[in-house]
């Protein structure tokens, strides 16, 4: 206990205040039971201190920066306890031993159990200080690390309204791995994702996170059905931390069907309620966690109509100590049935229905939510939103019909004369891009949004367009290029029903 008394202790943390060393002389420390404090004092600041070792290097063996320090921490045995040469806790607090303490004459031998005095107790005030600093120095590096992992603006979309929260629990323990986020994939459709990473927390869990919400990114992008994406991700997991699973649940909104089509591994069910009120929760499949491998997931779907609000969250938000999860699920339903107003109100008014308060630490785990909206419009909003859609059964004239339709629809919705003629001219490449490549059955939709007008073209054929050059003497093989140099954004994606679906879109006012 000298050596603490000859300098503070120190981390990455900074260094923590030292313990006076008058307070220490070497009559001894008390009695049994304050050794025994310091004891377990100093273990727990040992495995704290081990953990942020640990975390650290492994952030360190990743960018490829190799330690200072090769060869092992010199002890010195000192009256009371083992301490490093350093004046750190050592890696292994099991190492920690006690020696028998020297009586004021510096002669071998040990105090008689039951004389306390109070200066022990202001060492283990003292140490128990030092360990607090070090937790809650740890705790706010793991919080700032979530947050800034964590999606800093939600995109949001044409159709629906977005809000979404993360709370962090109250302990370092409790904090690290929940995350959520929202992709836009181009034609209205929207990725929505809320994650949590289990067996791990901390710096290290919240690493895992990053990980894998930048891996979902990625994925997304190649627009895959929900099930085929957490394949993928299952496989990144295994790779990224193989001692570690996450669970996760994968849906996209698509405005055409009115529905979220989702995939779930090991993730608690979505919850919507419906215009009246009605709350539902999203059925089976469900697969095990992220990071298990080798297991196929499925796809499923509920309906997400005008009027309807969808809720994902992590488990920190229902589980508890003293009930069944399922009842914690069904508390959250009974609140989202009564729950009203914007996407925001809505996750501040879960939160504090299930004993959250947004702003305060809670107790038990961290928590993510997200609440998604789908307004009912009215008068000259409605106006603003439209959707109309052609079947094409093939022929010569086919082609004709499919430009007249669109001419017209667009005429209807009283679109600009320039963006009339940029529709029609979409809807003609597409189409006719079908007529020679696809297969029946299909269909052209167009679709116009407070912000853009969207062409989208179905058909029969699983092969996707790609872009190519065409030489002088083509004569086809210049339809998608057309689109490319028209239109602010286009794609195509494998359907469902084992066709494919061509798209692009026109922003107002761009």
């Amino acid at each position: 206990m000298l050596e603490i008394g000859q300098r503070p202790l120190s981390s990455d943390a900074g260094e923590l205040p030292a313990v006076p060393s008058d307070t220490l002389d070497q009559r001894g420390l008390g009695d049994e039971s304050a050794l025994d404090q310091i004891d377990e004092i100093l273990a727990r600041t040992g495995d704290v201190l081990d953990r942020e070792e640990e975390a650290v290097q492994d952030a360190a063996d990743e960018l490829g920066v190799t330690s200072g320090h090769d060869g092992p921490y010199e002890e010195r045995v000192i009256p009371g306890e083992v301490l490093p040469q350093s004046g750190t806790l050592g890696a292994d607090p099991s190492g920690l031993s006690r020696t028998t303490l020297d009586n004021s004459y510096g002669q071998g031998g040990s105090m008689e159990a039951g004389g306390r005095d109070p200066r022990s107790e202001e060492i283990v005030a003292e140490l128990r200080e030092r360990l607090a600093y070090v937790e809650n120095d740890r705790r706010a590096t793991a919080v700032t690390l979530q947050r800034s992992l964590l999606p800093q603006e939600l995109e949001q979309p044409d159709d629906l309204r977005i809000a979404a929260i993360y709370q962090p629990g109250s302990t370092e323990v409790a904090i690290g791995g929940d995350w959520y986020d929202v992709i836009t994939l181009g034609a209205g459709r929207t990725v929505f994702v809320v994650g949590d990473v289990l067996g791990g927390h901390g710096v290290r869990a919240a690493a895992v996170m990053g990980q894998l919400r930048a891996g979902v990114r990625a994925y997304a992008r190649l627009d895959l059905p929900p099930h085929e994406v957490l394949q993928l991700l299952d496989g990144l997991a295994v790779e990224i931390a193989a001692s570690q699973i996450a669970t996760c649940v994968y849906a996209v909104h698509d405005p055409n069907e009115g529905e979220l089509v989702y995939a779930s591994a090991g993730h608690l069910p979505i919850l919507v309620r419906d215009k009246d009120g009605t709350v539902r929760r999203a059925a089976e499949p469900t697969g095990p966690p992220l990071g298990t491998g080798g297991w196929l997931h499925s796809s499923g779907a509920i309906s997400l109509g005008p009027g309807s609000t969808a809720v994902l969250y992590t488990d920190g938000l229902v589980k508890r100590r003293s009930e069944d999860i399922d009842e914690g699920v069904a508390t959250l339903a009974a609140a989202l049935a009564s729950a009203q107003g914007t996407p925001a109100a809505i996750c501040d008014r879960l939160m504090r229905t299930l004993g959250v308060g947004v702003g305060v630490d809670h107790d038990d785990d961290d928590i993510a939510v997200m609440v998604l909206q789908h307004p009912v419009r009215t008068g000259t909003e409605a106006d603003l939103f439209h959707n109309a859609a052609l079947e094409l059964l093939g022929g010569v004239e086919a082609a004709p019909r499919a430009r007249a339709f669109a001419r017209g629809v667009l005429a209807s919705w009283r679109l600009p004369a320039e963006m009339c003629d940029l529709g029609v001219l979409a809807a003609s490449e597409l189409v006719a891009n079908a007529l020679q490549h696809g297969s029946p059955p299909m269909w052209l939709r167009l679709r116009r949004t407070d912000r853009r007008l969207v062409v989208e073209m179905t058909d029969g054929d699983d092969h996707l367009p790609r872009r190519r050059r065409s030489g002088p003497a083509d004569e086809t093989g210049r339809g998608i290029s057309v689109i490319a140099a028209i239109a602010s954004a286009w794609g195509s994606r494998r359907t469902p029903d084992g066709g494919k679906a061509v798209w692009c879109e026109f922003p107002f006012g761009a």
